[in-house]
């Protein structure tokens, strides 16, 4: 880009170069606003577990040396259980009439990259509901536990954290996979209509972050488990020891 490596001599010549680069990205951005204007489309969609949001780039989907970009959500989809983006149709539904997808030369692969998603997205939405619902009871237990003295308690705890372990661990291999997927098709077919797409990385960190913990929850409940029989063992021991 101007103004940032060969071309960058001195703090005057920079400065010149950067107010030009700023001035045909203004252009740029223009265009572009223009355009999605024209064909009654937003700059962005963001895809989530239960709905969908879009939006508007500000102030425009290129950045300048000053500014960044921001995402401005203007409508997000009714939250709905089992759901899947489906970026072909909701671009369709807003394009003005008698504009298609075959109009903008809309790329076959992105089609059945939607369709994998439409299967990892309903797989993804039970086990999250598996995960969640072992979750909260594996906190429910947890407290228990700590009251209680017995063996059970950390057993029962141990299987539902593992159960939770699981459901979100495969949740979120599957969300990963199917993220690195479905990003790369789009950036690789669609390059020539203008589309990109990219990682929900706040998303991913979350998912495995909720993994993580019930693993160590696991662990810990089975440390639990193997502390309490030694505890008993000793006290056992020790009982049999003062007999004599």
């Amino acid at each position: 880009m101007l103004g940032r490596t060969t071309l960058d001599t001195s703090k005057s010549s920079s400065s010149l170069l950067n107010s030009i680069e700023n001035n045909i990205k203004g252009e740029v951005n223009d265009v572009i606003a223009g355009l999605a204007k024209a064909l009654n489309i937003h700059d962005f969609y963001s895809a989530h577990l239960l709905n969908y949001c879009e939006g508007y780039f500000t102030p425009g989907p290129l950045a300048n040396k000053t500014v960044d970009p921001d995402k401005n959500v203007t409508q997000c989809s009714n939250r709905t259980a089992l759901f899947h983006f489906d970026p072909t149709a909701a671009i369709q539904k807003e394009l003005k009439p008698g504009i298609s997808l075959a109009d903008l030369r809309w790329p076959s692969a992105i089609k059945d990259a939607v369709h994998t998603v439409e299967i990892a997205s309903k797989a993804m939405f039970v086990l999250y509901c598996v995960g969640a619902a072992a979750t909260g009871l594996a906190l429910a237990g947890a407290f228990l536990g700590v009251l209680s003295d017995g063996r059970a308690a950390p057993l029962i705890n141990n299987a539902l954290a593992s159960l939770a372990l699981l459901a979100l661990g495969i949740a979120s291999a599957i969300a990963s996979v199917i993220m690195s997927k479905v990003v790369h098709e789009v950036n690789k077919h669609g390059d020539d209509v203008g589309i990109s797409a990219s990682k929900g990385k706040t998303f991913l960190g979350m998912t495995w972050a909720a993994t993580i913990l019930m693993a160590i929850a696991a662990v810990a409940w089975i440390y639990e488990f193997v502390a309490h029989r030694r505890r008993q063992t000793s006290y056992v021991f020790e009982g049999k020891k003062g007999r004599y």
